[in-house]
């Protein structure tokens, strides 16, 4: 990839290269499930059950319930939500057939392209014996469904809090058909916390799409990731710095921010990367997205690269850490 032209972080000096992402679901078959049950004062969850999925072609492991829709017609859309739902093509190609979301998943879903092209990524930038992968922000599953199609790992294990959110994300791989994930009902925190000591940092890698307190941080010059609700990428990084992560963040995170995580002197780099000429039914007209990767390397180089789209209020930043 030819480099472009140099730009600075926190000091330290970038260089940009250009990407094109693309598409490319292939089905597969079945999936499993981990119940956390009991909960504690603060809502954690310390009890864990396990639950194969029998491959009967039944997807309900977790029960879609009235706060699961899969609206038809812009006529059914709550109005904050019609410039998602135009949109729906780009989060998940297959929404037609039968794709569901709570009101508020539609936020924060990854778009399909996007979603692809981080697990392509992630895959090539982590060591081939790192064969588990946690999304521990799972949400309506659309990276965790790109995980699993990318046949890079093992065990995909999909965390998220909400039931209704991850009925909804559980019967969307079923659309896909993708295999090998593991669906957790519970605390992510409270789940890391728990397998701390089971849990191999040799062969597990954290991927974090947080929630960024709703759509306001669109409003906001620099999002302050340190007041992120309900989490701040300190305490994320806290809980996950003993493994490779990957952060998914707004588009105008405070980058220092970033770079305080980092021991001092080391290196970023930056890559942008562009989608053009999309097909009608994965993306309303034509978009530019560039991502942010920030990954630590074995020679003590970092990486990161932005995510973003000409519809700027959706742009996003993906940063990869490995474990310090």
């Amino acid at each position: 990839m030819a480099r472009a032209s140099q730009h600075t972080v926190n000091g330290d000096w970038c260089g940009i290269r250009r990407r094109n992402i693309v598409s490319d679901f292939v089905p597969a078959q079945k999936s499993t499930k981990m119940v956390v049950n009991g909960s504690n004062s603060h809502g954690h969850a310390p009890a864990v059950e396990y639950e194969e999925n029998q491959d009967n072609g039944d997807p309900a492991q977790f029960e879609l319930d009235d706060k699961c829709t899969h609206y038809t017609s812009l006529k059914e859309v709550p109005w904050d939500l019609h410039k998602y739902w135009q949109q729906r093509y780009s989060m998940f190609s297959l929404y037609d057939y039968g794709i569901y979301m709570t009101d508020d998943a539609w936020f924060g879903v990854t778009p399909e392209p996007v979603a692809n092209k981080i697990a392509e990524d992630y895959a090539s930038s982590t060591s081939p014996t790192k064969r588990t992968i946690i999304d521990i922000f799972a949400g309506a599953g659309g990276n965790s469904i790109a995980f699993a199609l990318s046949n890079r790992w093992d065990h995909v294990i999909a965390i998220e809090k909400d039931p209704s959110v991850i009925a909804c994300a559980e019967n969307n791989a079923y659309i896909y058909g993708v295999t090998n994930i593991t669906w957790v009902n519970g605390d992510c925190f409270e789940y890391l916390k728990t397998h701390a000591s089971s849990i191999d940092p040799s062969e597990t890698v954290i991927f974090a799409s947080p929630p960024w307190g709703g759509p306001g941080y669109t409003t906001e010059n620099i999002f302050d990731l340190s007041t992120m609700q309900p989490y701040s990428v300190q305490y994320i990084h806290e809980a996950c710095k003993t493994m490779d992560t990957a952060l998914y963040l707004p588009r105008t995170s405070d980058l220092r921010q970033i770079t305080q995580l980092l021991p001092e002197g080391k290196k970023v780099e930056l890559v942008q990367y562009c989608m053009e000429g999309a097909n009608q039914h994965q993306l309303l007209g034509q978009t530019m997205r560039a991502k942010c990767l920030l990954h630590e390397l074995e020679n003590l180089r970092s990486e990161i690269q932005y995510l973003w789209e000409s519809r700027l209020e959706q742009c996003k930043i993906y940063i990869m850490l490995n474990s310090l």
